[in-house]
């Protein structure tokens, strides 16, 4: 099916972007890796829909779809940053795992705040997905481990978050096709985004600005991989579920680990590839059981 290659392509780039990305945080700080990816794959964003639009028609959005992608938008800045910082002091296919734990989150406040019922198979998966996250996180809970297991799980929730957004935006443009549909979100999403970093850095961070301009060549790729990658986690949206892409979305421990070890020379512990595979686990029980 269209969507699974889809979400295999954007799994792929965003592993790429992460990876770049990560190495732009010390040149230019976290708000400014932050913003790269956004300001740099604007451009690209915007030429593939000005080629597009030779062939196909494109939607004009509503004040629904902005609102929508405002949502999503929003979320993944948030996202993006927490990302990094968990990246500061975790390993880079470790932070990955972490943010796969999305859905074990959303599930608990679900059952806390919305009173809805878990049931044995639920927590089954959500207490395995658990401890594979201590697992990954190592017993120096003095030394912070805490606070980076907070923020990667919290990125995790933002970025399901944008997930919805995006989607809702997607199905709400009034026509066209879904790449369309998909090309069309996206130039709207980093215009904003684009827009929103380049008023913050102006304003409270001036040396990121000068930093990103020094490191374009390094900004260049990072932007093109996000806009890539992007398009095509919309592409998948738009033709499905975010949950099914979501779900499929945990081959990116995988590939982050491969990163991480034969790329980046990190090193992971035993444990840490025990937990990993058990937040895999979990992720996919409690997305399997929501199915039924």
């Amino acid at each position: 099916m269209l969507w699974i290659a889809a979400t295999l392509i954007a799994s792929a780039a965003q592993t790429a972007r992460n990876a770049a990305q990560r190495g732009l945080t010390a040149q230019v700080g976290t708000i400014g890796a932050t913003a790269v990816r956004f300001i740099f794959g604007l451009p690209f964003a915007a030429a593939f829909l000005a080629l597009w639009s030779l062939w196909k028609p494109i939607p004009l959005p509503d004040l629904t779809v902005l609102g929508w992608v405002v949502l999503g938008s929003t979320a993944q800045i948030a996202a993006t940053a927490l990302m990094l910082l968990t990246m500061k002091t975790r390993g880079f296919g470790v932070t990955t795992a972490l943010l796969k734990t999305e859905p074990v989150t959303l599930a608990l406040i679900g059952a806390l705040i919305l009173s809805e019922p878990l049931g044995p198979a639920r927590l089954a998966a959500i207490g395995t997905a658990t401890l594979g996250v201590m697992l990954i996180s190592g017993t120096d809970w003095r030394g912070g481990g805490w606070r980076a297991v907070t923020l990667g799980i919290g990125a995790g929730v933002l970025f399901g978050l944008s997930a919805i957004g995006f989607r809702g935006g997607i199905l709400a443009l009034p026509d066209g096709d879904q790449a369309t549909r998909a090309a069309t979100v996206l130039l709207i999403s980093l215009s904003l985004q684009s827009l929103i970093m380049l008023v913050w850095l102006g304003v409270a961070d001036r040396r990121a600005l000068t930093g990103i301009a020094r490191n374009w060549r390094d900004s260049l790729r990072a932007g093109f991989l996000g806009a890539f990658a992007s398009l095509f986690w919309f592409l998948g949206f738009a033709l499905t579920a975010a949950a099914n892409v979501r779900t499929l979305a945990l081959v990116e421990v995988l590939m982050a680990q491969l990163v991480s070890g034969r790329i980046l020379r990190e090193g992971t512990r035993p444990r840490q590839l025990v937990g990993m595979a058990m937040v895999v686990a979990g992720v996919a029980g409690l997305i399997a059981v929501s199915a039924r």
